[in-house]
């Protein structure tokens, strides 16, 4: 017993239990709503969108969260506007803006001396999280949540039919500029534990594994959640023991969830699938 608790003395494991534990909830709720609406790709734009602004941040000595959520919401705003203004699909001008953004970044890191190492961006350093990355993690992470818990079905309404939500009197603009920028903040939360690169999955597999075990959104949020939390928990835990890093052992987790719920969706009748 005494071997199995042995990851629990260490202060970096008990930090890195600690930060996945607060940016789960968020990024899992998040994640519902991204599958639903479509918007897996947005979340992978905006996430490597971020480059740029972390690294003109460390430029101008100002706290890397600050240019991080910038360059993610520009990113967005610029998504929106090339769509409204041309007859490029929006998966398409995605793929070029985050591409773009994300070029842009490398190239400006490598003009610059700086002693945050690449991979610590692009794949997260959750084994050095510090205490104010914890409080900053935190923060942000539980005030997506709150937000989301509160709106969670004007957000639904959008997702389904915004012309329907536009009709009842929901505020459609705010609705969707706000989602973009409570997903930017939920990037923002990520950047020193899972990185860069890897939050996207955090974005993206909670929902889409509860998506497929579930029938009703209410549930789906509180099953995304315990996806998450549950994948972060034992993806840290078991790359103590594997001698690995932990944001890639997590997806790897949250992988194996995923394809477990589709065996789980198949097996099930035919008429049982339906999602209501």
């Amino acid at each position: 017993m005494s071997d199995l608790l042995l990851p629990f003395q260490f202060p970096f494991m008990q930090n890195a239990l600690l930060v996945v534990v607060l940016i789960a909830p968020a990024a899992a709720m998040l994640s519902a709503f991204l599958v639903l609406k479509g918007w897996s790709l947005m979340g992978d734009a905006m996430s490597h969108a971020v480059l740029p602004g972390v690294v003109l941040a460390y430029i101008a000595g100002i706290p890397l969260i600050i240019g991080a959520f910038l360059a993610g919401l520009f990113c967005a705003l610029i998504t929106g506007f090339i769509k409204d203004h041309s007859r490029i699909k929006q998966d398409t001008v995605m793929g070029i803006v985050f591409s773009g953004m994300f070029g842009a970044g490398i190239v400006i890191y490598t003009q610059i001396e700086s002693s945050i190492h690449l991979d610590h961006i692009l794949f997260g350093n959750m084994l050095g999280v510090d205490a104010g990355e914890l409080w900053a993690a935190g923060l942000i992470s539980g005030g997506v949540t709150l937000i989301l818990a509160i709106k969670w079905r004007d957000f639904l309404a959008h997702s389904f039919d915004p012309v329907q939500a536009q009709m009842i009197g929901l505020p459609v603009g705010w609705i969707h500029y706000g989602l973009l920028a409570i997903l930017s903040a939920t990037i923002v939360s990520m950047l020193s534990s899972v990185g860069i690169i890897l939050s996207i999955a955090y974005l993206i597999a909670p929902g889409a594994v509860a998506f497929l075990l579930t029938r009703r959104f209410a549930s789906m949020l509180v099953a995304s959640v315990v996806v998450a939390v549950f994948a972060g928990i034992t993806g840290t835990y078991a790359s103590f023991w594997l001698d690995a890093a932990p944001a890639p052992t997590i997806v790897l987790i949250l992988t194996a969830l995923f394809l477990v719920a589709l065996a789980l969706r198949n097996l099930r009748p035919r008429r049982d699938r339906a999602f209501e």
